[in-house]
């Protein structure tokens, strides 16, 4: 988005004044809420994105997922409130290994734990509101070694109010910052500076040499929603694929039983219509051979001679013709 942009000074990816302040954001909002209230504190308007579930809660940028923020400043600057709830943010940048990297910085975390692809650190936020200072470059360089580039996308959860969020290339103080780019009012500007100051002097304050406890998050898991998000939905695509592995598998060995059942049984069908098909000829081999033998056994019958005789009795002349009576 910024990558063929000039980029000097500030350049803001979140002003809570305007029109439009969500314009280049996408929401992604379950069982919770993003609006834009007036701070009492403050006394001008910000967005609080506040929900159940900081994972299923955020805001990103750019909205646009084949998008890229192509900011090469290496300072992001969060102005925050603390609202005493979990909150987390994640920013996701290249280094000159052309490899992504993310850093996801939470308040309920006392670890730093650095992996591959993701670095996780715990931050510690004041009541009120805070300006968070992120040397992506520092970061960068400690985690893994390598050479910062540029920023990809930056995303924040839920639970807080914001006010602005922005790029610089150098840190300043707070008196020479200008007012809309500072999370305090005149009245606490001294505050603000010895506030701003700390942030800039203590090392522990981002980068979680110090472990940070907290007596009311003792019986919660700590981790349970953020830091297991991404391996989870990996072991769930392995283990459905797993899954369809052994429900074909299974189906095929089905398949092969059904098919020895059924060939034992359509071979025992032909035998047994061999055997009856064998019976039969045999059968009539049997009748057959029957007939034979009576025939040979039975004498010829001897057809009665024309006699003349008739029981005993003479032959029986014909009668004569008498010649006819003279007239």
């Amino acid at each position: 988005m910024f990558r063929n942009t000039f980029q000097s000074g500030f350049l803001s990816i979140l002003y809570a004044i305007g029109s439009k302040p969500l314009q280049i954001w996408r929401k992604n909002i379950n069982n919770g809420y993003v609006k834009r209230i007036t701070d009492f504190e403050m006394q001008s308007s910000v967005i609080e994105i506040c929900g159940a579930n900081v994972s299923t809660c955020f805001l990103t940028c750019p909205s646009n997922p084949k998008q890229t923020l192509g900011v090469k400043m290496p300072f992001l600057v969060l102005l925050i409130k603390y609202l005493k709830k979990y909150f987390t943010f994640e920013v996701q940048v290249i280094d000159d290994k052309n490899v992504k990297r993310r850093f996801r910085a939470s308040n309920y975390q006392s670890n730093t734990r650095v992996k591959p692809f993701i670095c996780t650190i715990p931050m510690k936020l004041d009541e009120g509101w805070n300006q968070i200072h992120f040397n992506l470059t520092d970061f960068t360089r400690r985690a893994y070694g390598t050479n910062y580039l540029e920023t990809l996308r930056v995303q924040i959860h839920a639970n807080c109010r914001i006010r602005r969020i922005y790029f610089t290339d150098q840190l300043l103080s707070s008196k020479s910052i200008p007012a809309e780019y500072r999370a305090f009012n005149n009245a606490n500007d001294d505050n603000a500076e010895e506030q701003y100051q700390n942030q800039l002097n203590d090392p522990n304050q981002m980068h979680g040499e110090e472990e940070y406890q907290y007596e009311q998050h003792q019986e919660i898991n700590q981790e349970q929603h953020v830091e297991v998000e991404h391996e989870q939905e990996h072991e769930q695509e392995h283990e459905q694929e797993h899954e369809q592995e052994q429900g074909n598998a299974e189906e095929g060995n089905a398949e092969e039983g059904n098919a020895e059942e059924q060939n034992p049984q359509q071979e025992g069908g032909e035998e047994q219509q061999n055997t009856e098909a064998e019976q039969q000829q045999e059968n009539a081999e049997e009748q057959q051979n029957q007939q034979e033998g009576n025939n040979n056994g039975e004498p010829e019958q001897e057809q009665p001679k024309e006699t003349n005789e008739n029981n005993g009795e003479g032959a029986v002349e014909e009668p004569k013709e008498q010649p006819p009576a003279e007239q």
